[in-house]
């Protein structure tokens, strides 16, 4: 299998299941439980792995809170100075390339009935306590799950010798789930094949027609982030192309099945196994995938403007920078409610006087550009560690480095590294 590795076989699925979904619709409408079923598998996974990788990771940081509050300051900087950049990027391209003048359209989708038109963030803030962390856990609440083991880890670490029996059995959950995570992205390729052929059977080619001009500047918008990106790991050190190989899994699989929870437990996997420390993917990683989403954000501002232009409203420079301001807020967190996507997208359309019925002119094709945005969200959250990595403050300390073979503060030797045998598999 190494003449043909895992991600060529997505990549190969993914254009099987393109031309079946457009060539035989009858048939490729009928492959949707096969990619919810394994949407579903991998779903099963993400709450035990977050639980365990986050509470392993602050355990490692928790003796130095000085250096964990220098990762979390790097952290949430970039989160933010990419974000505002994004942003920035898609109302330049929206000026110089004006996709919404002269269209006239008519609603290609639905917007859902229970859509509200903004956040709650007084009530955000609250959910993010879990009264019942089991309850939370039962519900894939990930962010709530996030708090917990942040918490949790930062505890265990002041415990001492008190703590090894609940590590132990948490470094053997991360081994299993690990473990679990190949056995189940195995089956991606079929997975994919049977999205794809869904997706582009029950898409509507007269609707794809009618948005290509938004979906080709959403397209060229995500490409020139993605090789932005790439310049930043080539400063970083470190070859685009190789990080992108490494990655290939679960940027791949978040392009075909469009969901961000399918990909953070294979997301944790490889860069595991790509030797990313791991305290940095444990508090990065699952932060980023609900505060660093570098497509969404940019698919936000060009949806927005987009639908500006075809209500025929002038965008003024108070427009402009209320469309920046909500944009940056509305991307943050979104991920932790219902229709996060399109709430946030209601969010910045209400702010700038625009019906949120409008969301319907685009919603036909809404699933393309979902595909391109998680894609570029896998990506940047990639880059995000990578940066954490270098900038994050010294990584090997006596008593507590991830050099292979390394164990725990204050635990035995003979105690195995989940993530050793990782990189093994």
């Amino acid at each position: 299998m190494r003449a043909f590795p895992l991600p060529l076989q997505m990549l190969c699925g993914l254009v099987a299941g393109i031309v079946t979904g457009l060539a035989w619709p009858a048939f490729g409408s009928s492959l949707q439980p096969v990619g919810t079923a394994f949407i579903k598998a991998i779903g099963m996974l993400v709450i035990p792995l977050v639980f365990s990788t986050v509470t392993l990771g602050i355990h490692l940081m928790g003796s130095n809170l000085r250096r964990l509050g220098r990762v979390a300051f790097v952290t949430f900087g970039w989160f933010y100075l990419a974000t505002i950049l994004l942003a920035l990027l898609a109302l330049g391209l929206n000026g110089l390339l004006h996709p919404g003048r002269g269209v006239s359209l008519v609603p290609s989708g639905q917007v859902p009935a229970s859509l509200g038109i903004s956040v709650d963030w007084v009530k955000f803030a609250l959910d993010l306590i879990p009264g019942n962390v089991l309850s939370a856990m039962a519900e894939q609440k990930v962010l709530p799950t996030l708090v917990f083991a942040i918490l949790l880890g930062l505890a265990l670490a002041r415990i001492g010798d008190d703590a090894r029996p609940i590590l132990t059995i948490l470094q053997a959950l991360q081994a299993v789930m690990f473990k679990l995570i190949r056995w189940v992205v195995a089956l991606a390729p079929v997975a994919i094949f049977a999205l794809m052929a869904w997706l582009f059977a029950t898409q509507g080619g007269a609707v794809v027609i009618g948005l290509a001009k938004m979906i080709g500047i959403m397209y060229l918008s995500l490409a020139a982030v993605a090789a932005a990106f790439c310049g930043i790991i080539y400063l970083l050190g470190e070859s685009p192309f190789s990080v992108l190989r490494k990655v290939g899994e679960p940027v791949i699989l978040g392009f075909a099945t469009r969901s961000s929870e399918v990909t953070l437990p294979v997301h944790i996997e490889t860069l595991a196994r790509m030797g990313v420390p791991r305290r940095i993917v444990a508090l990065v990683l699952p932060l980023g995938y609900s505060f660093n989403l570098d497509g969404t954000v940019l698919y936000l501002v060009l949806a927005t403007t987009f639908l500006a232009e075809a209500y025929h409203l002038a965008l003024s420079w108070s427009a402009l920078a209320t469309i920046l301001i909500t944009a940056v807020i509305a991307s943050k967190g979104v991920a932790n409610v219902p229709s996060g996507g399109l709430v946030a997208l209601a969010t910045v359309l209400t702010a700038v006087g625009l019906p949120v019925e409008a969301i319907a002119l685009i919603a036909g094709v809404d699933a393309l550009m979902d595909m391109g945005r998680t894609a570029i969200n896998v990506f940047g959250n990639t880059v995000a560690v990578m940066l954490v990595r270098k900038w994050g403050g010294p990584v090997e300390e006596t008593g507590s480095d991830h050099r292979a073979g390394a164990p725990y503060p204050n635990e035995s030797p003979a105690i195995d590294d989940p993530l050793i045998e990782v990189r093994d598999v």
